[in-house]
């Protein structure tokens, strides 16, 4: 059974609807979808930090203790929750890399606005969007570092950056699995395998009408007027 793990947000609930279905949709293999929701992770004691206000969603942080609740054993996927796989993913798990801590797609990501997500403050930093979709190689020896207790005290720079790997443990992911809707363009950047509205999506009243709108509302399972 593949392991996909999807960051839960309870303001994006539609996205993360959304996204499921859309790997339901494609999907050729067996794959086990767990939501990391931030309430069940503090209730089962492994995650107790403050909210940031920093973040701008619930799974900020959370998203780096796939390792640990795999008993840093195996692969899995993770994915933000405004992701529309548009292939099946199977595709995406033939490219992990057993050399490899984790894979990811290589942004060179500069994002124009200020906000996302109907007003959330948009920062930019180095290495921005590579940790939205990750290939954990689970039981790499570098990755026996994401213990609760280290993402719990990190920051979020040295979390985000992969700062306790080195380069060469960073594997790729082609971009077109991690298509950010307002920064690449077909046909020059080629075509989307998975569609990632970083800035908000048609679930955000100020997005209804974005790029890709139209792809997103296919995979929607709540009617809309």
């Amino acid at each position: 059974m593949y392991k996909v793990y999807i960051g839960y947000d309870s303001k994006e609930v539609d996205a993360y609807n959304a996204c499921v279905n859309s790997l339901l949709t494609h999907s050729t293999i067996p794959i086990e979808i767990i939501p990391l929701k931030i309430n069940d992770l503090r209730s089962k004691g492994v995650y107790w930090r403050d909210t940031d206000i920093l973040s701008s969603t619930e799974f900020t942080f959370t998203r780096f203790l796939v390792p640990f609740l795999e008993n840093y054993n195996g692969v899995a996927l993770f994915c933000d929750c405004d992701f529309i796989f548009l292939e099946d993913i199977a595709t995406l798990f033939t490219l992990q890399d057993d050399t490899k801590a984790v894979q990811c797609c290589k942004h060179q990501y500069t994002p124009s606005t200020k906000t996302k997500m109907d007003g959330a403050t948009q920062y930019i930093y180095p290495r921005k969007n590579w940790s939205s979709l990750v290939i954990y190689n689970c039981n790499h020896p570098a990755n026996k570092v994401l213990t609760p207790e280290l993402i719990n005290r990190e920051t979020g720079q040295f979390l985000h950056r992969f700062m306790w790997l080195a380069d060469e443990e960073i594997g790729d992911i082609p971009i077109q699995w991690n298509w950010l809707t307002d920064w690449y363009n077909e046909p020059e950047d080629g075509h989307p395998k998975a569609l990632h509205f970083t800035q908000g999506g048609p679930w955000h009243n100020s997005y209804s009408k974005c790029k890709y709108s139209d792809v997103w509302l296919k995979y929607d399972t709540k009617a809309r007027v």
